[in-house]
């Protein structure tokens, strides 16, 4: 009998190398090529090496939901012996934070989509922004010589569209879903992510919302739950409601977060003879100075609540404000991609009355110390509020159990580990140059028998 032919499978060689190395380089990196060997199945692909640099771009600096997940990020890809280079558009505490996670932090100009570019001033700064961003990402780009470009959220699209001009892999992580949003403006968000390699959500509500507006992008999506760190040594509440019950609210001072209708609920519980307090937690978005000027005046305006609400302002740790409180509300009125704050809750070993939309149903599933209830609807908070602190013992051992589950859940090693193969996958597979294809693999045929 004839002898059969060999076993064929690729390895695909995507380490740097010099112009002096016999095989094609572009970018930096060396093209892949085909390499016989005995071992292994047949057409099999191995990645050899992780990528040596990743490029992240996110769109602020302070320390938000988003942020601390980038900070996780950051931390795992370290971990694995990946150089990262972090674009920012202005400098802010995520830069010390980014430092001592081992990457580097610098400042680039970028446009960031924000609603205020619906109105003409707001369109005409993100030109302008564009204008100067683009030269600036070119720079970075060269400069730092990424093998991938993580772009860390969809409200900076020009880093996609730099990234692939530039032939760089492009991952998108996207912590953004809008179901109530207008169609056309959730394809036109979402279109920039069908030039990406891959793309990361932070929950399956939001890939949900991205496969409306782009079927196909299920095919290169992976759900990834983020990675929440929770306080050092969390506690159980107090054992007994004794005197003012104090309710807490952490986040964002934005109108979609609500925060108004937190007032509210205080203010119906007062009515109704509670002895509770507020405390809140954040800051306003630039350019949203006049919301926080109007819960000032709300509150200034109630004599009821007057005494009964604090402002604390931003604070990069949340968690002493989260352990001398009794109840966490999380009251957002529109749909939420995730729900960080909801997590924090639990993290804490805090009961937590929670908005029933969107991603916070799923960050919320699972949980018996969290109630949900219908969003903007104040007197639903309120009657929440009421239930738990009838119920104390029984929410506050299921608080206690649920802190435990949802450590196991958001494990931060977890997320880091996830993401970080995630992206080596994608960097240790770049796309061929253009003058060195890969062959097609050679198609093995069995050998007919020699005759008699």
């Amino acid at each position: 009998m004839s002898r059969p032919p060999r076993r064929i499978h690729r390895s695909w060689r995507a380490s740097r190398t010099s112009q002096s190395d016999r095989s094609p380089v572009r970018n930096g990196r060396r093209s892949e090529r085909w390499a016989r060997d005995d071992q292994g199945p047949p057409y099999s692909v191995t990645h050899n090496q992780a990528p040596a640099t990743v490029l992240i771009a996110h769109p602020s600096a302070e320390l938000y939901g988003s942020d601390r997940v980038l900070l996780e990020t950051v931390q795992g890809l370290c971990e694995h012996g990946v150089t990262v280079v972090v674009a920012l558009p202005s400098f802010g505490p995520l830069v010390t934070e980014i430092r001592a996670r081992g990457g580097v932090a610098d400042l680039c100009p970028t446009p960031v989509l924000r609603k205020e570019m619906l109105r003409p001033r707001g369109a005409l700064k993100f030109s302008g922004d564009a204008v100067r961003g683009i030269p600036a990402g070119l720079r970075m780009l060269r400069s730092t010589r990424p093998d991938v470009v993580f772009v860390n959220t969809l409200t900076i699209p020009l880093w996609v569209v730099l990234g692939r001009l530039t032939g760089r892999s492009v991952v998108c992580h996207v912590h953004e879903g809008e179901r109530s949003a207008p169609a056309l403006m959730r394809r036109l968000l979402a279109a920039p992510l069908l030039l990406t390699h891959h793309v990361l959500v932070n929950s399956r509500f939001s890939l949900d919302v991205l496969a409306e507006s782009f079927p196909s992008l299920r095919r290169k999506a992976t759900v990834v739950y983020n990675g929440i760190v929770g306080p050092p040594q969390p506690g159980a509440a107090r054992e007994h409601i004794s005197g003012t019950a104090r309710l807490l609210y952490i986040g964002r001072l934005s109108p979609r977060k609500g925060p108004a209708v937190a007032l509210e609920a205080l203010s119906i519980l007062v009515g109704r003879g509670r002895d509770v307090r507020l405390d809140l937690v954040g800051s306003v978005f630039p350019g949203y100075e006049w919301f926080g000027d109007e819960l000032t005046a709300t509150v200034a305006a109630d004599p009821a609540v007057r005494d009964r609400v604090s402002f604390h302002g931003f604070v990069s740790d949340v968690w002493p404000h989260a352990a001398s409180s009794d109840i966490v509300i999380v009251p957002s009125q529109f749909d939420e991609p995730f729900g960080n704050t909801a997590v924090e809750a639990v993290l804490a070993a805090r009961p937590a009355v929670v908005s029933a939309t969107s991603g916070l149903l799923e960050a919320a599933a699972g949980y018996e110390s969290i109630v949900s209830v219908n969003p903007g609807q104040p007197a639903a908070i309120a009657d929440a509020v009421c239930a738990i602190l009838d119920n104390w013992p029984h929410y506050r051992s299921c608080a206690v159990d649920d802190s435990a589950l949802a450590r196991a859940r958001h494990a931060p090693p977890r997320y880091r580990d996830e993401v970080a193969r995630l992206v080596s996958t994608v960097g240790a597979i770049p796309a061929p140059a253009r003058d060195y294809r890969c062959p097609r693999p050679p198609k093995v045929e069995e050998a007919a028998p020699d005759g008699d």
